[in-house]
């Protein structure tokens, strides 16, 4: 599930509330893991690689890499930390995860010093961190930087069956690169071990209860953590809500996700038509996706650059469905390139090598988290169908999203050698065994996620500080704020099911007359 560390995102309402909430909760943590034994961390002078100023301080958290063995194999965190502004107003630290799987928090402590963050940063340390297999914390590598950002790429709303045979081949090669370069390793990253690790980093703060702010994937993973340590939950913000019914991770959340995005898609057609006197891209929807198909096709045909083709032109246009800001920035883009100037697009949309090497790690950890995280088809005729089906009503980020998470058909089982896993999932695959998520084998975390998640206590119940957020957090798909007209859920009632289908899908696409902000 695609998400972008937008931390502005998070409004300035639930800043306040978390400064003025009262404090209390729960205390207990039945059937939670064991308290965790932590070190104190050792700030200091954060490393020159971080580009973080001398006002943010550094240091490393000491976890195992497998809980299980908590005396065996140890990696290192990296964390950041801006001390409170007003010493006698200080209520502990807050940290925060921004997302993903493959987001780092590192420079959350920067955000003290924005207007909007002011009031809070008087009562909270700001504290961030590279969650594990992101940036120094012990990475994770799937693919040769430099393969991996590779341009100019393609990109097809409706591809063929030789662009479909092409994915599945790279999809394999990039699940067998993971199994390669991480080893026996690969099973641990994960969000049970994503939720441990923030209770490490809790205890090595020295803090008897956590206050928390998660974004995106960050929600899932924080009530992950509320399941696991409900006695450790002092306050909880969650932006952007994950939802975290059992049957959604991930593989029917990213289905969601296609319909979520194709509805902000047509948000920002509909501005851009609405500007036709300044863009001249046309005066109707229609008219301005035609303007955007004649680009792409002219950038398959003939690459700016020799690097910018129609999937470059589609990463940097799909973040319209994220922020608003980016909108006038991306129309201009769209409007000069047909007008003769290519600059606008150059600069928005040409990958940059020096950020080679990040890019790929962030995708080498989103790709092992959710494919560790829970069973996924293995039959090449579950993807095709349901991705089909999805394209006819969201055509924009379907396929392109169906392509990101294709490796975890792929995806080792923690029984196997990950070498041999990758194999007996390619031969299942390319057999067309399986008929969809039933049917697919057990993953590295999914017998664990289960045990901890997924028993008893159905359905998940994040309990948060008296008075600080609604008893349940009603979800909304990841990257979108709730809409800001219509009904409300009665969130008092407890969350509604809601599972994925062409149909619902559809109704929902069709009834989207409120107009949504990321």
């Amino acid at each position: 599930m695609r998400a972008l560390a937008l931390y502005g995102t998070i409004g300035s309402l639930i800043v306040t509330a978390l400064a003025t909430a009262p404090a209390g909760g729960t205390t207990q943590a039945a059937g939670a893991p064991p308290a965790p034994v932590a070190h104190r961390i050792d700030f200091g002078r954060c490393a020159p690689v971080e580009h973080l100023p001398s006002s943010v301080e550094c240091g490393k958290l000491t976890v195992p890499l497998d809980y299980a063995r908590p005396d065996g194999k140890k990696i290192q965190l990296t964390v950041s930390r801006a001390r409170a502004t007003a010493h006698r107003e200080r209520q502990g630290s807050l940290v925060f995860n921004p997302g993903g799987p493959g987001a780092s928090s590192l420079e959350f402590p920067l955000y003290g010093a924005l207007p909007k963050w002011s009031k809070l940063a008087r009562a909270y340390d700001f504290v961030g961190y590279a969650p594990r297999g992101v940036g120094r914390s012990a990475p994770l590598s799937c693919q040769d930087p430099k393969e991996f950002a590779k341009a100019p790429t393609d990109s097809r709303m409706y591809p063929d069956a030789a662009f479909k045979r092409k994915k599945r081949a790279q999809a394999m090669a990039y699940a067998r690169g993971c199994a390669r370069r991480a080893g026996a390793d690969l099973p641990f990253y994960n969000s049970v071990n994503n939720a441990r690790d923030l209770d490490m980093l809790r205890a090595a703060l020295g803090e008897k209860k956590l206050t928390f702010i998660g974004a995106s994937y960050g929600t899932y993973f924080g009530a992950v953590y509320a399941t696991l340590y409900p006695g450790h939950v002092r306050r909880m913000i969650f932006d952007s809500v994950v939802n975290p019914e059992p049957r959604q991770i991930w593989y029917r959340n990213n289905l969601d996700q296609d319909v979520a995005f194709e509805r902000r898609w047509g948000d920002w057609l509909g501005w851009v038509a609405r500007h036709d006197d300044h863009y001249h891209l046309g005066t109707t929807k229609k008219a301005v996706q035609q303007a955007y198909d004649t680009v792409a096709g002219k950038l398959r045909r003939h690459p700016v650059d020799g690097k910018i083709g129609a999937g470059e032109l589609q990463s940097a246009f799909l973040k319209t469905g994220y922020n608003d800001g980016f909108w006038p920035l991306r129309a201009e883009a769209l409007a000069s390139y047909l007008h003769g100037d290519p600059k606008p697009l150059i600069a928005q949309a040409l990958p940059q090598q020096t950020g080679a090497k990040d890019a790929e790690n962030a995708n080498a950890v989103y790709t092992a988290v959710e494919c560790n995280d829970a069973p996924w088809p293995r039959s090449w005729r579950t993807w095709d169908r349901d991705n089909t089906d999805v394209a006819e009503i969201a055509p924009f980020e379907t396929w392109d999203n169906a392509w990101m998470n294709l490796p975890c058909a792929f995806w080792p089982d923690r029984t196997q050698s990950a070498a041999a896993g990758v194999e007996a999932a390619a031969r299942r695959v390319g057999q067309g065994s399986g008929h969809g998520l039933a049917d697919a084998a057990g993953h590295a975390a999914a017998t664990e996620l289960d045990g901890a998640l997924h028993g008893r206590r159905l359905p998940l119940d994040v309990h948060t500080e008296p008075g600080a957020l609604p008893r349940c957090c009603c979800w909304r798909p990841s990257g979108t704020r709730p809409r800001r007209t219509g009904a409300r859920w009665n969130c008092s009632a407890g969350c509604p099911a809601r599972r994925w289908s062409p149909r619902t899908a559809r109704a929902r696409t069709a009834s989207a007359s409120a107009r949504t902000t990321a």
